[in-house]
């Protein structure tokens, strides 16, 4: 695969370029790995880094949408369902089952509610008895039967759901069992189509850190962080910005109002009594204004979550302390027999949801639907704008697809291979089921000397492209000092191949370091040193990213770095 620079080279040099994509979050990543599949040469672009806006902040779960069904969106929920299931096979390395878990508290309660919900009510139920969510798991697993690869719901009753969950409020009067997914590395997931993309179309190229300057008579101009400014002059131009998609329609001279921004906002307790009262199941309760939360157990750590209120800046988001005790409150209510305070938080981060502009005054009855709005050309502006509108995890790859044929139909193509069935990075040959897996570990083995215990956290890791890592360097048992999973040949690798130009990109979205509470000031200055060294810092350099790194953490993830 040629070098980032030499396919940006190649790509300014001529000035020509089918598709820009201007944003490098979990839809535009999809959208490029589907348009270089087809052939069609793209450019992605990110003012940060690949995957570090919304797309590193979600819930980290793909799921098919069970609250969609309370306002109606049945469609969203079928193809939400679809796509669950299509991960769960595509990305089998970071996708797996999740066992839910709703306590019910009433039996008849919100029936009603949810019936004026449906019919255009702008108040969601308070309460959901034991009825209504017999009735919404029910339709649930009937959108969830095409592709189905995990098990149908059941009720189980009080005394059963207490014997298996013994800290759960008393006063539940059942639960409700059904399944949905999680997804462990998301910011890897979104490196991984980018990669995918790059493999695939030799005429495409991906630059993060890049900045889009000025858009006039066509021509794009953009200026990396390090590096030579650069222009192309595209066909068509996909707006992938997210919760910046008004601001780059600006830019580009075709002005929006297309987007509201809510945010969310999660906390991981380091809380082992919980983690292990959990079992590998998540708890999808209502908090005490009706608002859904979640519970599981992420990393070994309980990821709690979310908030949902009203914001508009996405670049001065955090977790703010009354989002703190928010959470900490609804996990108290919910397992009265814990301790919850804030000594537990080892990490917290936030992030704003791009929602389609609304006059909806609850947060939660926005549509999480997905559109693509076309601007088209203009006399000052030769080529369309597409804005990817709304959107979630679960759905990109079909959002992606639809948009890709609207490409394709604008540049007079046709499709020549469906993602729906297409692996994704190290999703492609994982090995399904012990024996397969036992299988691939032996023929890694082989292939790179390495124990099978080691291979086997690298495969969880990496998918199959931990074989490339296992290859690589002359001694993978020089470890981090704290943070002994990882090797520093390991570090190394992926400040040279994967797009590293900030110390906080390998330690918040090429690995899960800082959010799995792994992290210390000493494996910082080491991995600081390894990039350093890969990349040509100065001691000045290297200080000032760990400065960053440091501040970011402690001030904006709540983190405490020993």
């Amino acid at each position: 695969m040629a070098s980032r620079a030499g396919r940006l080279a190649a790509m300014a040099g001529t000035g020509e370029v089918d598709v820009v994509i201007l944003g490098a979050g979990i839809n535009g990543a999809g959208l490029f790995r589907d348009l270089c599949a087809q052939g069609v040469s793209c450019l992605i672009v990110d003012k940060a880094d690949f995957g570090s806006g919304t797309s590193a902040a979600p819930s980290r779960l793909i799921h098919g949408g069970l609250k969609y069904l309370e306002t109606g969106e049945f469609g969203l929920v079928a193809q939400s369902t679809l796509e669950r299931n299509l991960l769960l096979r595509n990305a089998p390395h970071y996708v797996s089952p999740l066992p839910t878990v709703i306590p019910i508290f009433s039996w008849t309660k919100g029936v009603l509610a949810a019936l004026r919900t449906l019919f255009g009510s702008t108040s969601a139920p308070r309460s959901r008895g034991a009825i209504l969510i017999k009735v919404g798991l029910a339709i649930y697993d009937f959108y969830g039967s095409r592709n189905r690869v995990m098990p149908r719901h059941r009720m189980v009753g009080r005394r059963q759901a207490l014997g298996k969950m013994p800290a759960l409020n008393p006063a539940i009067v059942a639960t409700g069992i059904y399944y949905d997914a999680k997804i462990s590395h998301p910011e890897r997931l979104v490196l991984e189509l980018i990669l995918d993309g790059l493999q695939a179309n030799a005429a495409s190229a991906a630059a993060n850190y890049t900045t889009l300057v000025t858009s006039a008579d066509g021509l794009l101009a953009f200026q990396p962080e390090n590096g030579s400014a650069f222009s192309v002059r595209p066909k068509l131009v996909v707006n992938a910005a997210g919760p910046w998609i008004d601001h780059v329609n600006d830019l580009l001279g075709a002005p929006s109002k297309m987007i509201v921004g809510t945010k969310g906002s999660h906390i991981l307790l380091k809380h082992d009594e919980l983690v292990r009262s959990l079992a590998e199941r998540m708890l999808y309760f209502e908090a005490d204004d009706g608002r859904i939360c979640l519970v599981y157990d992420y990393l070994g750590l309980a990821l709690v979550g979310s908030t949902d209120i009203k914001a508009d800046n996405p670049d001065a988001v955090r977790c703010e302390p009354d989002e703190v005790e928010y959470l900490l409150d609804s996990v108290r209510t919910l397992l009265p027999g814990m301790t919850f305070n804030r000594d537990q938080i080892v990490y917290a981060y936030s992030g704003i949801r791009p929602l389609p502009a609304s006059e909806t005054s609850t947060p939660g009855l926005i549509s999480r639907d997905h559109s693509a709005p076309v601007a088209e050309p203009d006399p000052t502006r030769p080529f369309a704008v597409i804005s990817l509108v709304g959107g979630k995890w679960t759905t990109f790859r079909g959002f992606a697809e639809e948009v890709a044929d609207v490409v394709l139909d604008r540049l007079r193509r046709s499709r020549k291979v469906t993602t729906q069935s297409m692996p994704i990075g190290g999703g492609k040959g994982f090995p399904a089921g012990a024996a397969a897996r036992a299988d691939w570990l032996a023929w890694a083995q082989s292939e790179s000397g390495l124990e099978e215990e080691r291979l086997d956290q690298l495969l969880s890791r990496y998918g199959t492209r931990a074989v490339q890592i296992a290859r690589y360097g002359s001694n993978d048992a020089v470890r981090l000092l704290d943070s002994s999973g990882y090797s520093k040949p390991e570090i190394d690798y992926i400040v040279r191949n994967e797009f590293v130009e900030h110390l906080s990109d390998i330690v918040m979205r090429r690995s899960t370091l800082a959010i799995g509470g792994s992290l210390t000031k000493r494996d910082l200055h080491e991995i600081a040193a390894i990039a350093g060294r890969a990349l040509g810092w100065s001691a000045q350099r290297t200080a000032e990213e760990i400065d960053a790194v440091v501040a970011q953490l402690e001030t904006g993830n709540l983190m405490r770095l020993d």
